[in-house]
C-alpha cells in the first residue's frame, strides 16, 4: 500500500461511527435538534464519511469556505475548488447553538449523521455563483441550486451513523479504501481515472485507450448522483459501459465503479474537484477532455485544462492527462484529434447531440465511427421509453 498515491492531504478520512461510539450517539439522537438535508448534501455527507472528500471531515467552516470560493484552497493552503457546505434557513438556524450536536436526517426523517456544530454563518450566494460557476445566470443549474438555498451555512465535523443505502449499482459502489485495495490486488501502480455523466461513445473510448498505453489500469468512474433532468439516466449510462467493456476492453486492465457525487456543472472548478476525489480513490492520473463538467456555453472548450496549470504538480499529486476533442476522420480512417489530423472538417464524422438523439429515437444506429452498435442499441431501447421532448 505504501507505493500507492497518498490521499489528498495525506490521510484517508473515515467519519463512520462504529461499536460503542455509535451506540452512545444513537442514544443522544432523540434529544437533538434535527436538520433535513437534500440529495446533494446526502451524497457529500456519504463521501466525507468514506474518505472520498479527504481531507474534509465535515461541512466547511467560514475560513475554509471563503478561501475555497476566493482562492480554490482550504484555509491551510491545500488545493480545493468547490464549496462543500450545508445550508439551512434562518428559521432552522436560530435554535442551533455552537458546540452542540445536530442530527442530520433524510427526507423520511431517518438520522444519517451527527453534525458537531462549530460554526453558523451567512454567505453571499451571488459571489459564490460568480466565483464557482463564473456566472450569476439562474439558468445555470449550479447557480439555480445555490440561489435557492437557505441563507445560513452550518460548519463542523460529521459522524455518520448510517451509510446511505442504495438499490442500484451496489456491485459498483466502492469506497476509496476498497478501490485502493482493488488496485493493489491487480498490481496496478499507475491508474488513470475517467469521469463522465454522458453515455460512452467512440471519442471517449479513444481517450481511454490512448491513456491506457501509458498506465497500468483504467478506472471508469461514471457519476450516478443527482444530475439535470434532461441528462441520460445513470441506469442507461451504466448499461452502456457494461456492453462496451464486454466487447472492446481488456478485462484485466479496466475497473468500473460508480461515483456517487451530484453534478455541480461548475466546469473548470469541477474538473479540479473530480481529479482530487479520484486521487483519493487511488488514481495517479486523470483524463481531462473538452468542456469538462460544462453546461451550455458558460465555459471555454479547454478552460478546465488551463485551470490545472494554476497548481503545482507537487500540491495536486494527481497528473492531468489533457486531450483535445477527438473524432473520426474519413481520410485518416481512424479516430484522431486536431493534434494528429491534417485534414479539413468535411472529412470528419461529427454528430451533434440533437442529431444523435433524433437518430436514436427513430431507431437508427449512428455511424459505427461515432458509436459502437452495442451502445447504440441500449440507447435506442431507452429512447423508446421516453417522450420525444424529454
Amino acid at each position: 500500500m505504501s507505493e500507492q498515491i497518498a490521499p489528498h492531504g495525506g490521510k484517508l478520512i473515515n467519519r463512520v461511527a462504529e461499536g460503542k461510539d455509535k451506540e452512545i450517539l444513537l442514544e443522544k439522537v432523540p434529544t437533538l435538534h434535527k436538520v433535513k438535508i437534500n440529495a446533494r448534501e446526502i451524497s457529500d455527507l456519504d463521501m466525507i464519511a468514506s474518505g472520498a472528500l479527504s481531507p474534509l471531515e465535515g461541512f466547511m467552516g467560514l475560513k475554509d469556505y471563503e478561501n475555497v470560493v476566493d482562492n480554490m484552497r482550504l484555509a491551510n493552503g491545500t488545493p480545493w475548488s468547490l464549496p462543500i457546505t450545508l445550508a439551512v434557513t434562518d428559521e432552522e438556524a436560530d435554535p442551533l447553538k455552537i458546540g452542540e450536536d445536530v442530527a442530520l436526517t433524510d427526507e423520511s426523517g431517518q438520522t444519517l449523521a451527527i453534525l458537531h456544530l462549530e460554526e453558523k454563518y451567512l454567505f453571499d450566494k451571488r459571489k459564490e455563483a460568480l466565483h464557482v460557476y463564473k456566472t450569476e445566470d439562474a439558468e445555470h443549474p449550479g447557480v439555480a441550486y445555490t440561489l435557492a438555498l437557505g441563507n445560513v451555512l452550518l460548519g463542523g465535523k460529521v459522524t455518520v451513523l448510517e451509510r446511505v443505502k442504495h438499490n442500484k449499482f451496489n456491485d459498483y459502489r466502492l469506497d476509496p479504501a476498497q478501490t485502493r485495495e482493488l488496485f493493489e490486488q491487480k498490481g496496478w501502480k499507475t491508474i488513470v481515472g475517467f469521469q463522465t455523466r454522458n453515455p460512452v461513445h467512440r471519442a471517449h473510448e479513444y481517450l481511454h485507450k490512448c491513456a491506457m498505453e501509458t498506465v497500468d489500469g483504467l478506472f471508469l468512474n461514471p457519476l450516478v448522483g443527482e444530475t439535470k433532468s434532461d441528462d441520460i439516466s445513470a441506469d442507461i449510462r451504466m448499461k452502456c459501459y457494461e456492453v462496451i467493456l464486454e466487447n472492446y476492453y481488456p478485462a484485466d486492465r479496466v475497473a468500473l465503479g460508480v461515483f456517487p457525487a451530484a453534478m455541480r456543472y461548475a466546469g473548470p472548478r469541477e474538473a479540479i474537484f473530480h481529479a482530487i476525489v479520484r486521487k483519493n480513490y487511488g488514481c495517479t492520473h486523470f483524463i481531462v477532455g473538452r468542456d469538462h463538467a460544462g453546461v451550455g456555453k458558460y465555459y471555454g472548450t479547454y478552460d478546465a485544462q488551463l485551470l490545472f496549470d494554476e497548481f503545482t504538480a507537487e500540491e495536486m499529486g494527481i497528473i492531468p492527462m489533457k486531450f483535445e476533442h477527438s473524432f473520426f476522420c474519413k481520410v485518416c480512417d481512424s479516430m484522431v484529434s486536431s493534434r494528429t489530423c491534417p485534414h479539413d472538417k468535411e472529412n470528419y464524422i461529427f454528430l451533434s447531440g440533437t442529431k444523435v438523439r433524433d437518430m436514436l429515437r427513430a431507431g437508427e444506429i449512428p455511424p459505427k465511427e461515432f458509436s459502437r452498435p452495442e451502445v447504440a442499441k441500449v440507447l435506442i431501447e431507452a429512447m423508446k421509453e421516453q417522450p420525444a421532448n424529454a
